[in-house]
């Protein structure tokens, strides 16, 4: 008997009401396990038991191949087995070595506002993972620390934000409570894009009287597309040192970049010619690097000062300076109150102008391109209206 065929074998019988199962060593004396084979103590399966029952071999080789029988019969050290053995190995090693290699993981990074994720998207392609904080409707100035924020920076490997003081009121509670030192100040996973900028309207004294001033100056400088550039720059060498990997991914990319930035540069400032030298009023300070960069000419701010909402008397007072100077339109972000803007644009007569401001502040603004497409398409279509 060949030790594939070894089985044990039980009794049905009946025990208080219940079926219940013996083994056969109770009804009789025991065979040896193995024809010859001594006294092991595993008993096998009466005679009538094994002519009702198949043996293991037969049942466990049903379905195989017919190579796998052949080798089964022939023996596993047989030249016929281990040629087959040979064959197989060589077949799984082709497999294996055509298979595409398993990328890394992708880098995670925490963008504070939606246009620096847009820009890393751009540069990291499938070799980032990139995390938003708020939405374009949101204003960075008023976010809170939630949970969520920090579980997300406690995961992060990059943390990539406006700074210049944009983000002062959560970002640092953020870095502390995340406690990542990856991604601390001084860190090559802490990247603020306003290091590369040169800012404006830099206070002479700070003093909160005056409203919500930025020390280190006027943090809105997104909207300026000529910024992008050197930004651009910095923050795909900072990707390469973090994933020295993918350094030449993110050269690439960067150079595509880079490429297709400079022409739309050019495109934008063409379109806008027509802007340069028209008189505007503005919501509040968010505009001056736009107005900076198209030659618009702001003759008034809703705003009494930075982040002080506007009073009707205030208000009337940048009416009565229209009067000695008219403005063309009135422009706000999408994530400004509207209500100031609505109330001048009723009372004077000019149109209202909604700009998108970031990556998804309008339905069009999709992407970094198609903001400033779509901003520059909203600027040019107030100046026919403003006209009539």
């Amino acid at each position: 008997m060949s030790p594939l065929e070894l089985r044990l074998c039980f009794t049905p019988h009946t025990r208080h009401g219940v079926n219940t199962v013996t083994p056969d060593a109770a009804r009789g004396p025991a065979r040896p396990l193995l024809a010859g084979g001594g006294g092991s103590g595993i008993r096998t399966c009466g005679a009538e038991a094994k002519a009702r029952t198949r043996p293991l071999a037969a049942r466990a080789g049903r379905g195989l191949p017919q190579w796998l029988h052949a080798c089964r019969d022939r023996g596993v050290r047989s030249p016929y087995c281990r040629g087959l053995a040979v064959l197989l190995l060589a077949a799984l090693a082709l497999v294996l070595s055509a298979s595409p290699a398993k990328a890394s993981p992708a880098l995670q990074v925490f963008a504070c506002e939606p246009e620096w994720g847009a820009l890393v998207e751009e540069l990291g392609g499938d070799r980032v993972s990139v995390f938003a904080a708020i939405t374009a409707l949101q204003d960075a100035h008023h976010i809170q620390a939630r949970p969520a924020l920090i579980a997300r920076m406690r995961n992060a490997d990059l943390v990539v934000c406006n700074g210049a003081e944009l983000e002062i009121g959560w970002l640092p509670l953020l870095l502390l409570q995340s406690a990542n030192p990856h991604v601390q100040p001084g860190t090559p996973g802490l990247f603020m894009a306003s290091d590369y900028v040169h800012l404006i309207e830099i206070p002479p004294r700070y003093d909160r009287a005056e409203g919500d001033l930025h020390a280190a100056g006027n943090p809105h400088f997104v909207l300026d597309a000529r910024v992008f550039l050197p930004i651009a720059h910095a923050l795909a060498a900072q990707l390469a040192v973090l994933d020295p990997a993918g350094s030449d991914v993110y050269r690439r990319r960067h150079e595509d970049f880079v490429r297709r930035w400079e022409q739309a540069i050019g495109r934008w400032e063409k379109q806008a010619a027509g802007l340069r030298g028209i008189p505007v009023l503005v919501a509040t300070k968010t505009f001056v690097y736009l107005s900076a960069w198209l030659g618009l000419v702001e003759i008034a701010t809703l705003e009494p000062k930075p982040g002080i909402p506007p009073s009707t008397a205030h208000l009337n007072l940048v009416l009565a300076r229209m009067q000695a100077r008219p403005a063309r339109f009135v422009i706000r972000a999408a994530f400004e109150d509207p209500h100031p803007v609505a109330w001048i644009s009723d009372r004077s007569g000019i149109p209202a102008v909604e700009i998108p401001y970031t990556v998804g502040g309008s339905v069009k603004a999709g992407d970094l391109v198609s903001l400033f497409d779509d901003t520059v398409k909203r600027l040019l279509a107030a100046l026919p209206a403003a006209r009539n």
